[in-house]
């Protein structure tokens, strides 16, 4: 037969309600007595009946992350601080992921509600101008989080760094930088893409630069587009002599089409990311980018979630917005042409 907290209690000499804090490390409790209770659940190999706790607790302990993508290291490392927040509470993430597809969305959301998951962590691939899935969640009290793609008009709570100043300060590094004719490699069609360009528009207005279009470019989220659309740009003529891309891995692109034209970085073009994924900075040029607080964003998150989960009503949507942060590297660093 299984092992259960009162076989624990009974051997330990402690109430169920004390073994039941110690194995899921809530309440105070001396250390003796802890020490002895998960001694004695090791020797006897416990393991939680998920089931009978559920029933008791009308909870599941487990949190549906669903991703657009989940292979990209910025959602990746939004996963790894939001499990690292969540599991000394007991809690658990599912992680799915729906390709940029809202249609897969939909689906993967409903498949994690109906296994009664506790709640949502969420980064949206749904249309601004429908908000039917939002709305569902909201009328079945599915306590929910944003993050990355603010949604639904601020109906919904929310983390995610604010796009249009991570537009503005990657910009305006590259004028400091003494860059005059400044590309901008878009993002997909999603909120923080569009953020983000009015973001680059509103530095180039600041510093009395003009906007050309012909420097915008859809490069997408993906390496491999940023280098196709880089190199669009190099044929034209004046071409840029910076480049704003939307994030990371487009700029990990263009930087490839840059150097196969061979031209130097930064000298002839410099070029500042977004994100500051964990490889930025040991690349062969390495990358100058926009930190958005991954961790933090994911930390945000799942502690919104909890406050939201364990609220006896329904508490009002609440919008954090990370402040992003200029990290400097060889990719714009033009000061050392002068040394």
């Amino acid at each position: 037969m299984p092992v259960t907290l009162q076989d624990i209690a009974r051997d330990t000499k402690v109430s169920v309600v004390t073994v039941s804090k110690v194995l899921r490390n809530q309440g105070r409790i001396s250390a003796a007595t802890r020490q002895r209770v998960l001694r004695r659940a090791r020797q006897l190999n416990y393991q939680p009946n998920w089931i009978a706790r559920s029933l008791v607790t009308r909870k599941t302990f487990a949190i549906g992350l669903l991703l657009p993508d989940f292979t990209h290291p910025f959602f990746a490392e939004i996963a790894k601080a939001a499990a690292e927040a969540l599991r000394p509470k007991g809690y658990h993430l599912v992680i799915s992921y729906f390709e940029e597809d809202p249609e897969i969305e939909k689906s993967e959301v409903e498949s994690l509600v109906a296994r009664q998951v506790d709640g949502l962590i969420l980064a949206s691939a749904q249309p601004p101008e429908k908000a039917d899935l939002f709305r569902s969640l909201r009328s079945r009290k599915v306590p929910l989080v944003l993050i990355d793609r603010p949604g639904d008009d601020g109906k919904c709570s929310f983390v995610g760094s604010d796009n249009e100043a991570i537009g503005i300060l990657a910009t305006s590094h590259l004028v400091a930088c003494g860059c005059r004719k400044i590309a901008h490699l878009r993002g997909p069609k999603v909120g923080i893409a569009a953020a983000r360009f009015t973001g680059y528009r509103k530095a180039l207005k600041k510093h009395g630069l003009d906007y050309c279009p012909k420097y915008v470019v859809n490069g997408s989220y993906e390496d491999s587009r940023g280098y196709e659309v880089m190199k669009q740009l190099l044929s034209i003529e004046a071409m840029p002599d910076g480049v704003f891309c939307y994030n990371d891995p487009v700029a990990i692109g263009a930087i490839n089409a840059i150097r196969e034209a061979g031209l130097r970085i930064p000298e002839d073009i410099a070029v500042v990311g977004a994100g500051n994924v964990h490889y930025s900075d040991v690349l062969a040029i390495p990358l100058t980018t926009i930190d958005q607080g991954t961790q933090e964003i994911g930390h945000q998150a799942a502690d919104l979630l909890l406050r939201q989960i364990g609220a006896p009503r329904l508490l009002r949507p609440t919008e954090i917005l990370i402040e992003p942060k200029l990290v400097i590297r060889e990719s714009t660093n033009r000061a050392r042409m002068k040394n």
